[in-house]
């Protein structure tokens, strides 16, 4: 069947991206996905293949923005920075007006049947490739002696993966863009590092 007129793929697809990032992928249904997009499933089929295929697309352009985000902040100075920088972005594209709350890559996950397993563990993979590169940066602060004894890139990778995620489901639930700016602020204050005079940075984040 034709496409109907006027359809451009590049306009659906973000409409696909909103009806995902707002219901998860178990929630979006095809008759959802087919009325956001204004297109009929035989068009949907033709353009994008299945659901599946869909929501990779959609992911694809989400995660470009992303990664925008994560090279950014990777380029910080040190890892209080890196940590204020991302968590800030994360609170500002939660929060965004005209786009769905939290984060596609949390949200989407969310109540995944058996069915949509390969789905789950794709966002999972993402998840765990920007973890990666995190712990990538701060193996960078601890060769350069700014991590205080007893911490680890692995730990401190997971805590702000965990911070993230937390933020993600607090704006899902109602938390304005203040309340997770502040959140942001208050991570990167307490954040472990040592000053340049040897001491624990995190002990006098007051003073900053």
């Amino acid at each position: 069947m034709a496409r109907p007129r006027g359809f451009c793929e590049e306009e659906a697809l973000d409409k696909a991206l909103d009806v995902f990032w707002r219901h998860g992928y178990e929630g979006a249904s095809l008759a959802v996905l087919t009325e956001a997009m204004g297109i009929n499933r035989p068009s949907l089929y033709a353009t994008f293949g299945n659901k599946e295929e869909l929501f990779r697309k959609a992911l694809d352009r989400y995660i470009s923005v992303k990664n925008a985000v994560f090279d950014e902040a990777l380029a910080e100075p040190t890892g209080r920075d890196v940590v204020r920088h991302l968590l800030r972005k994360a609170a500002e594209m939660m929060t965004e007006p005209g786009h769905p709350v939290g984060c596609l890559a949390v949200q989407g996950a969310i109540s995944c049947s058996d069915e949509s397993e390969p789905v789950r563990q794709e966002l999972i993979r993402i998840r765990r490739g920007h973890e990666d590169q995190i712990r990538k940066r701060f193996a960078e602060e601890q060769a350069a002696g700014r991590l205080p004894d007893g911490t680890t890139p692995e730990d401190l990778a997971m805590l702000l993966a965990t911070i993230a995620n937390g933020m993600s489901i607090q704006a899902s639930t109602g938390a304005t863009r203040e309340q997770l700016l502040t959140v942001a602020e208050n991570a990167a204050r307490a954040w472990p590092q040592v000053s340049n005079d040897g001491s624990d940075a995190a002990r006098n984040t007051a003073a900053e």
